[in-house]
């Protein structure tokens, strides 16, 4: 297979091999040979002018990942006929139930020995995921009266870091035990806030995501 001239399909047909082999291999066993090898006649030297090194295309695959729940999270933001607590149930619904959760579960490193990821994770969820989706559906409430708080700014920041850092075993390796408690103090914390959104259906989907990840380790 002869390099692509175009950069942009470039781009994605080493990310696309990158993925398949992410999920076959596990990010840390994959090697950039290996994605040479399954890119036919795309040199190494083509894949290091578009990406530093091999955490910065997983950067890029997580980045794809974020740009899909992204997506999810303007379509319940946006949807009319439900209060603004019932679409933040829906949001933790919705994105723990989306089966590329599987697969990005299943070949993440641990982010919490991957700084550069981390990093990249936290700075979307405090610029872009509370102001740009949480907080709009708290203000919602707070005019439907769904939602009572002073401060939704900080709580929307609360809730996403919560969420997507202190409760997710891929920074900090928690194993299932550990999981279910983080998550039922996040949801004493959340109804002491009037926000009874968490339920068993949740705590068992990422009780099952939590296996994924550390079944691949």
């Amino acid at each position: 297979m002869a390099r692509n001239k175009h950069p942009e399909q470039t781009v994605n047909l080493i990310l696309d091999v990158a993925f398949r082999l992410f999920m076959e291999k596990g990010y840390e066993h994959t090697s950039i040979q290996d994605m040479i090898d399954e890119l036919g006649g795309l040199s190494k030297g083509a894949i290091y002018h578009h990406f530093k090194s091999k955490e910065e295309i997983l950067e890029a695959v997580s980045d794809s990942i974020a740009d899909e729940s992204n997506q999810m999270l303007a379509q319940i933001r946006d949807r009319s006929g439900l209060s603004g607590k019932e679409k933040l149930r829906a949001i933790f619904k919705e994105s723990i139930r989306r089966p590329v959760q599987d697969k990005f579960f299943m070949f993440a490193p641990n982010l919490y020995n991957n700084p550069k990821l981390l990093s990249s994770i936290l700075q979307d969820t405090i610029e872009n995921v509370a102001p740009n989706y949480i907080l709009p559906i708290l203000r919602q409430g707070m005019e439907d009266g769904s939602i009572q708080t002073q401060y939704p700014e900080a709580l929307a920041e609360l809730i996403v870091l919560t969420a997507n850092v202190w409760i997710n075993p891929m920074v900090f390796g928690s194993n299932e035990r550990e999981t279910v408690q983080r998550f039922m103090v996040f949801g004493q914390m959340m109804e002491g806030l009037g926000l009874d959104i968490l339920d068993q259906e949740i705590l068992n989907r990422l009780t099952e995501l939590t296996a994924l990840y550390q079944k691949n380790r």
